[in-house]
């Protein structure tokens, strides 16, 4: 490996490589001494020539053969043993490489989500993380044996026949720059096919979890196309992969293929004219062959560890990503103000990271108060600000101006553990996970978990009986993003999820919206006990679902237009009656 940045690259590695260091170490010098091993059998083969087999002794060539037999056995037995040895750390630091890397993206701020495609973390979890294990565990390793063992066996060379070693050594210069060259090449292609290895898992995975709309709209043909049209792509790329291979792998064979004939030629004169005994051409002949694979395989050797080298970049761009701060963050210009009771926006604004700057905020200077015990509906039209909003509460964005204060405590100066403990959230869109219904519910526990009785009391609160119904009740397994559910479902098992803690502080994004009129007004009357001991934030749509709060905020454009009860709102508001008559053109907002 010529390249710096490759050789960069693959030292970043050495942190999860230096626990297991000393296994490795041991490895590669058994597959030193084994590979050394075979250059031990030309040199039995020239006494063995020069002595009994010139002298007709047939004790001498039955203990020649032996010797040689006795050396292949060593020889593998060594190399067995080195893939023992480093198998199973090897194993240990990709797991410990996708570990992190799952704890870090899980840190991630809800930015990094938003940019990045979620195939091309799952390549970089899978993939690439194979591609760094095998090269730990076979192209570093011999790399470092076949160098050693070339050296070595140019030594060999050059101490049998000077003459003959320089013949072979002629062509190392050529195969430097060749492989040089290829490495520069072969980097480039192979971060491009990683890349588009990323992009097409993308692909698979969306089509998987759409799996319904594609169906439902017959857009299978589309997708098929599209899935075509990206492993084409792959294709060519690896095609060209594979044409780079062919190429150096040819040069690497022919060139010393031909230093090796000239060899047999010039050695063959010589023991003709007398120079040169017979044992010391074979050995030198037989010394020469045994290299061939240590110098072939340097080809696809450079070719993995490029591959592992952009795996390796790979990898650390998304572990150089920083991660959420875990409170304490202090934010200068932010007046002090009076400490209070329940949820508080002072002067908050954002904007979208992503958003050009001369964008206009999502939020701008949003005044907001909800006192302790207090139930506070969030209205607006589409793409007024209200899920952005909500999501600033558990910092599933971080505020770009003023601050949120729970009780009197700036979110910021939150630990984020301790922040979702207080905050308890249901999403308009519900996720479930690949686990029981009980699993998916207790999860919004916390730490501290919760018992059955908590479990039965959040399943009544969101009306969800409908599990008692399923083949293992709450142990069901519900399925990748719960698609074995109705959206309801879902749904209430998500408010469910949001209950069962009885968190201090609860927000909900119209958590209601794929209910019946008949199951919302259920979950409605159970809510309402509920939200006596919480203090909540509730975007809504719908009269029914305002009717659960105590007071009003009308959100436009990014901005506070007026807070109040249903009644006053209706009666001092055309804005917020022609919202809830269900007229559209409302004022809209970014997003």
């Amino acid at each position: 490996m010529t390249d710096r940045s490759s050789i960069r690259s693959l030292l970043r590695l050495w942190p999860y490589v230096r626990p297991v260091r000393a296994r490795w170490f041991t490895a590669a010098v058994i597959a030193v001494v084994a590979s050394c091993l075979g250059l031990v059998i030309p040199l039995v083969l020239k006494w063995l020539v020069d002595g009994p087999v010139t002298d007709r002794d047939p004790g001498g060539v039955g203990l020649g053969a032996l010797m040689v037999l006795l050396l292949g056995v060593a020889e593998a037995g060594l190399f067995g043993l080195r893939r023992w040895l480093v198998a199973r750390p090897l194993a240990g630091v990709e797991a410990a490489m996708r570990a992190d890397l799952y704890r870090h993206v899980q840190r991630l701020p809800m930015a990094f989500h938003d940019r990045w495609a979620s195939g091309q973390l799952l390549s970089r979890a899978t993939t690439d993380l194979s591609l760094l294990r095998m090269f730990l565990a076979f192209p570093l390793t011999f790399l470092f044996v076949n160098g050693v063992t070339v050296l070595a066996g140019c030594a060999v060379l050059l101490v049998q026949d000077r003459v003959l070693g320089l013949v072979l050594l002629v062509p190392v210069v050529p195969l430097i720059v060749v492989c040089a060259l290829f490495e520069t090449r072969y980097s480039v292609v192979a971060r491009r096919a990683q890349d588009q290895v990323g992009d097409l898992t993308t692909v698979v995975e969306e089509s998987v979890l759409g799996i319904r709309v594609i169906k439902g709209f017959g857009q299978h043909r589309s997708q098929a196309r599209a899935f075509r049209s990206l492993a084409e792509r792959l294709r060519g790329t690896e095609l060209g992969k594979a044409r780079l291979l062919a190429g150096i792998w040819a040069v690497i064979t022919i060139v010393p293929e031909l230093a090796i004939g000239a060899a047999l030629v010039l050695g063959t004169v010589r023991v003709a004219d007398g120079d040169l005994s017979a044992g010391t051409l074979v050995a030198f002949l037989t010394t020469a062959l045994a290299l061939r694979w240590p110098v072939e395989s340097i080809g696809f050797l450079l070719a993995m560890s490029q591959e592992a080298a952009t795996a390796a970049d790979r990898y650390f761009e998304v572990m150089a990503e920083p991660e959420e701060d875990d409170g304490g963050a202090s934010r200068t210009g932010t007046p002090a103000g009076p400490l209070s009771g329940g949820l508080r926006f002072e002067n908050v604004t954002f904007r979208y990271p992503d958003a050009p700057p001369d964008a206009p905020p999502v939020l701008a200077g949003i005044d907001l108060h909800v006192r302790p015990g207090e139930t506070m509906a969030l209205v607006g039209a589409t793409g007024s600000g209200k899920t952005t909003l909500t999501a600033l509460v558990p910092r599933l964005h971080e505020v770009t101006g003023g601050r949120i204060l729970l009780d009197g405590a700036d979110v910021a100066d939150l630990p984020r553990e301790r922040l979702r403990e207080l905050v308890a959230v249901a999403f308009e869109e519900p996720t479930l996970f690949s686990a029981s219904v009980g699993e998916n519910v207790l999860m919004g526990a916390g730490p501290a978990g919760a018992g059955e009785s908590e479990l039965r009391r959040a399943l009544d609160v969101a009306q969800a009986d409908f599990v008692h119904n399923l083949p293992q009740g709450t142990a069901t397994q519900v399925g990748e993003q719960g698609l074995s559910l109705s959206g309801g479902q879902r749904q209430r098992l998500a408010l469910a999820r949001a209950v069962v803690g009885r968190p201090r502080f609860l927000v909900l994004d119209d958590p209601l919206s794929a209910l019946d009129v008949h199951t919302e007004g259920r979950v409605e009357a159970a809510l309402r006990e509920v939200l006596r001991d919480t203090t909540a934030l509730v975007v809504a749509h719908r009269p029914s679902t305002v009717l659960l709060a105590d007071r009003v905020a009308l959100l436009s454009e990014g901005r506070i237009a007026a807070v109040g009860t249903h009644q006053e709102l209706l009666r001092e508001s055309t804005q917020y009656a022609w919202l809830m008559s269900g007229a559209d053109g409302a004022a809209g907002g970014t997003r």
